[in-house]
């Protein structure tokens, strides 16, 4: 288990300490529970023999996923993991949903409304809001985490893959060309991009070679584009033949694997576009900054013979990496749901206005996506409830348990576990 996370009076951050002895201090009336996700407590009296170690936040941005981790530099210890999950694709697909309604309803035979301004300008630095959601979902997180552990350095991948360098690659100044380090960029996009699967069979599980599909005997060149996992029965098989007669019997996968070779990898250029306004993000904190490249990354975890995760990943980022000890750790698992809608009207599948929504968010000191306890005495539903609910005005909700749906708890009954911040969270 992770540590739990420690506050005195004052709301200063003291180090993480086990969940034993945190039980200990809350049986004892020493603590109470400060936050429920992550798990804190704050101490009752103040303890001003206390020291802090410095702790280091490392981060491993991804597309859709986002490993986190807090590591003791000194000891290796990870006191802290968590892997959050994006809405980047929940928000381009509600885009589109209204950018075809409102171009529907520009079709029809309409009366012609003049536009009221011009919105068609983008300020500076802008992102698209699918990629703007990661960059805030993460420095949501990192101001949080700043907040809870004595955080004194920050750690994070600029760049996952160096498309420039792996289309050009006698392009000269990047370190990791040389060394130790040679053909780990190279190798884990190809993994990413072709499914972590032999190109000609779909094999996995098994050790993939990097293959050229235009052999090199025949001027074939170490371009990206040109770069394909092969099983080993596959690439000796293929051998030094033109991909065009080792296919020739088969123009399907030949046309699949030609277009595959030309295709970016859509995570990696999302990862490559909000790399810099994630790192200007970071620098605001004002605390130190280290990067480093994914290639950087994979070679600390192989180094240390650790499985691929988000959180281990994180954890592997920037040459600091000590010797890591992560015996016991579960990651908290954090998905960004968002904090609802501003549609004051709902529309059917024409466009056409269909049900309008209360812009009333608050009820009775309660709103939808709250966790609460809820324990009834007396009734038909006896028993104690936890789990996410939804709010009525008439003070009746619901709750959404484990174990299924509960309806008509009073509010009465229910006292808060964890306030609506956005995210929802399993372990």
């Amino acid at each position: 288990m992770c540590k739990v996370f420690v506050l005195d009076t004052e709301k200063q951050p003291l180090d993480p300490i086990h969940s034993a002895q945190a039980r200990q201090l809350l049986r004892n009336g020493k603590a109470a529970i400060f936050k429920r996700f992550p798990f804190t407590i704050i101490l009752k009296e103040l303890r001003r023999d206390s020291t802090v170690s410095q702790l280091r936040l490392k981060i491993d941005p991804g597309a859709k996923t986002t490993g986190i981790a807090i590591v003791n530099d000194i000891t290796g210890e990870v006191v802290f993991a968590a892997e959050l999950k994006h809405r980047g694709l929940a928000i381009r697909d509600a885009l589109t949903s209204r950018r075809q309604l409102r171009r529907s309803r520009r079709n029809r035979k309409t009366r012609y409304r003049q536009p009221r301004f011009l919105n068609r300008t983008h300020p500076k630095g802008w992102l698209a809001p699918s990629l703007q959601s990661r960059v805030e979902n993460i420095k949501t997180w990192v101001e949080r985490l700043c907040k809870l552990a004595p955080i004194e350095a920050i750690a994070s991948e600029l760049v996952r893959f160096d498309m420039q360098l792996m289309r050009h690659p006698k392009i000269q100044g990047k370190e990791y060309q040389q060394g130790t380090l040679a053909g780990y960029e190279t190798r884990e996009y190809l993994l990413e991009k072709w499914g972590r699967r032999c190109a000609y069979c779909g094999v996995k599980d098994l050790p993939l070679q990097v293959e050229h599909v235009h052999p090199r005997a025949k001027g074939g060149s170490n371009s990206i584009t040109n770069l394909a996992l092969s099983c080993e029965k596959c690439n000796t098989k293929k051998g030094a033949k033109d991909i065009k007669d080792f296919l020739k019997k088969d123009p399907l996968k030949l046309s699949r694997i030609l277009k595959q070779c030309q295709k970016p990898l859509a995570d990696a250029a999302a990862v490559n576009t909000t790399r810099f306004a994630l790192l200007n993000a970071l620098k605001e904190t004002g605390l130190p900054i280290e990067t480093g490249s994914g290639g950087l990354t994979k070679f600390n975890r192989s180094q240390q013979h650790l499985p691929k995760t988000h959180w281990l990943d994180a954890a592997c980022v920037g040459e600091s990496t000590p010797l890591l000890k992560i015996k016991g750790i579960k990651p908290l698992l954090i998905t960004a749901n968002g904090h609802g809608t501003r549609q004051s009207c709902r529309t059917d599948k024409f466009g056409f206005p269909n049900r309008h929504c209360s812009r009333t968010k608050f009820h009775l000191s309660f709103q939808t996506g709250d966790i609460v306890k809820a324990a009834v005495t007396n009734g038909k539903k006896v028993g104690e409830y936890i789990g996410r609910i939804a709010t009525r005005a008439t003070g009746s909700f619901n709750i959404s348990t484990k174990n299924g749906l509960v309806q008509g708890i009073s509010h009465k009954n229910c006292k808060h576990i964890h306030k609506k911040d956005g995210y929802s969270y399993a372990q």
